[in-house]
């Protein structure tokens, strides 16, 4: 028994487990009686089906030799390439109450045309007035600004008129001053000249005084030399006070001088400060004017908004609010408008590690949502219902759903994208890279290569552009 193979023994092993016997009863049977006998007897493989298997082999050994692109697809949305030609929300400036419509949705509009009319709900602007009143303040105040103007100068020429006065009085001290001093000398060369008469009587008394002793002069020769001396005193006397008069005149007149620059100082500083004040109410009165113009404007403009208008051409796609009466506030959007002319793009997005391989102008095969296809992402000429596009722009930083946006743009050397995709729809774009085998392709698919990076010559620009769309 130990001696049996090992397979021998699990074999008896489980016969006697189960409890099967060796004995045969096939010979015992009637096999063509029951048809499952005829099935097993019969060939699982024809002649047929290993030809067939044979052509498969040899086609899918060929295939392998044949060229293949490869390519990066990726799903995203119709949109347009500039953002001002993208559907437009018309907001109102102010808040108000809607009065009446002008448009209805799916209508066409040009620039400047009116899509609602509002009404004023805020007490400040209830007044129908208002403008009026608002513009004779204005007028008001600039006729308050304008006295004050003339006032100022008013005053400025007084000040002018002070600085003058002051000027003459000065003046005229000065020159009353230089004719003191020329009095003052005059008399001090007549005081000299008293002195030196005065003491040449004195002199002349003395000889008189000693000829009337010696009997040689009369009586009468020597009180006429007493006289004279009494008188060249006099003279003396007489100068010198008037000297001193003289001399008290040049100190009071310099205590003059002293006083008008005093009292003409004060009046100066006066007649500057109220033309100073007179200024400042002058400027006060101005910002006041320019306060209340830009309240007028303000005002104006507020008004001119009671008229919504479409700032662009397009269609009514969409109103954001309905009914008449309904109050709305400042910023909130009241339609939809989609311009006429615009130029269609696609946002794809793409994997954060297929963003290295993407380059400006790359040529790229675009899949509309609605649009029949047949599309061999591989054989991109074979592809049917696909349209060209070239890369336009790439984001620099990820979007929220962790991919990266990628703008793409009309192919101009290609066929023209159909006029009937709208903004919004769907697109599958397949960005084309370098073409290599399909085996290659396989063999870099199953072992998860990248795939193979090259530069074109048209890196970083696009040298034509995709022509403007226009709805029919």
């Amino acid at each position: 028994m130990e001696k049996l193979p090992l397979l021998v023994l699990k074999i008896i092993i489980l016969q006697k487990m189960l409890n099967i016997s060796d004995k045969r009863i096939d010979s015992k049977v009637d096999k063509s009686a029951y048809g499952a006998f005829q099935i097993l007897q019969t060939r699982s493989v024809t002649q047929w089906l290993i030809r067939v298997m044979a052509i498969i082999s040899i086609l899918a050994f060929v295939s392998l030799f044949l060229p293949w692109t490869q390519n990066i697809r990726a799903k995203g949305y119709v949109n347009t390439l500039r953002p001002s030609d993208r559907p437009q929300s018309i907001q109102s400036l102010i808040g108000g109450r809607i009065e009446k419509w002008y448009v209805m949705e799916g209508e066409r509009v040009q620039t400047g045309d009116t899509i609602a009319q509002l009404s004023e709900v805020k007490e400040e602007y209830l007044d129908p007035e208002i403008l009026m009143r608002t513009q004779n303040q204005i007028n008001a105040k600039k006729e308050s600004s304008g006295a004050y103007e003339d006032k100022a100068e008013n005053l400025v020429d007084q000040y002018y008129a002070l600085l003058a006065s002051r000027d003459i009085k000065l003046k005229q001290n000065e020159i009353k001053r230089k004719q003191v001093l020329l009095k003052i000398t005059s008399d001090s060369i007549d005081l000299v000249a008293a002195q030196t008469k005065r003491a040449i009587a004195e002199n002349q008394l003395i000889r008189m005084e000693e000829l009337f002793k010696d009997g040689l002069k009369s009586l009468t020769d020597l009180e006429a030399k007493r006289l004279s001396i009494r008188e060249a005193e006099a003279k003396v006397v007489s100068l010198e006070n008037k000297l001193r008069e003289n001399r008290n005149e040049i100190d009071n007149i310099d205590a003059n001088i002293i006083e008008i620059k005093n009292s003409f100082q004060d009046k100066i500083a006066k007649s500057r400060s109220d033309m100073n004040a007179a200024k400042s109410e002058q400027y006060n009165a101005d910002a006041e004017v320019n306060k209340l113009q830009s309240q007028y404007n303000a005002y104006e403009v507020r008004q001119k908004n009671y008229f919504i208008t479409s700032p662009i051409d397009g269609m009514v796609t969409k109103a954001m609010q309905s009914g008449i009466g309904e109050m709305i506030k400042n910023g909130d959007d009241l339609v939809t408008i989609m311009p006429d002319n615009y130029e269609l793009a696609v946002e794809m997005y793409v994997e954060p590690v297929d963003v290295p391989l993407l380059e400006i102008g790359q040529k790229v095969r675009v899949q509309f949502d609605g649009w029949p296809s047949i599309v061999f992402s591989g054989w991109p000429n074979a592809s049917v219902g696909t349209f060209g596009g070239q890369v336009y722009a790439i984001d620099n930083f990820i979007s929220d759903n962790g991919k990266y946006r990628v703008l793409v743009a009309e192919d101009p050397s290609e066929i023209p994208w159909p006029e009937e995709v709208r903004v919004g729809g769907g697109a599958n774009t397949i960005t084309l890279l370098k073409n290599v085998k399909l085996g290659y392709e396989i063999w870099r698919q199953l072992n998860g290569f990248p795939p193979d990076y090259y530069a074109s010559s048209n890196t970083n620009e696009i040298k034509t552009k995709a022509p403007l769309k226009k709805v029919k």
